[in-house]
């Protein structure tokens, strides 16, 4: 049997095996809310961001939550260039990480983000603050 078969083969026992081993879990509950995380707006090196909670290690003692994780956002800052020179758009995504602390549904977040060398400014690192909605 040439090895591209076998790959495949070994490919099809491996899908095989994982929804039988899914099949025989229980189904949690469902939740009200469309996803579980969070939307923040917020303040971080003359712009703003709109996160949205990403991958996180938490610690819930209800209705208190506090999570350290990764922070998939917008980042809203006007590219200050000369006239004549090329500017960044206005809105582009960016990954931060940070600290959230969130009480029933109000969230409030310390993000750290980083902006990367340029020609006209070292690269560093940056925090800011945020006040948002946990679903």
């Amino acid at each position: 049997m040439n090895r591209n078969r076998q790959k495949l083969l070994t490919l099809a026992a491996m899908l095989l095996l994982t929804k039988a081993s899914m099949a025989q879990t229980t189904t949690p509950k469902t939740s009200a809310s469309l996803w579980d995380g969070m939307v923040v707006a917020g303040y971080a090196d003359k712009g703003a961001f709109i996160n949205f909670g990403g991958p996180a290690v938490k610690w819930t003692h209800k209705p208190f939550c506090v999570s350290l994780g990764m922070l998939p956002s917008l980042r809203v800052k006007e590219d200050k260039a000369p006239a004549n020179a090329s500017k960044n758009a206005a809105v582009t995504p960016s990954l931060g990480f940070g600290l959230s602390a969130s009480y029933k549904h109000l969230a409030i977040q310390v993000p750290v983000y980083y902006n990367a060398k340029t020609a006209a400014a070292d690269g560093k690192w940056n925090t800011g603050i945020g006040l948002g909605y946990k679903f």
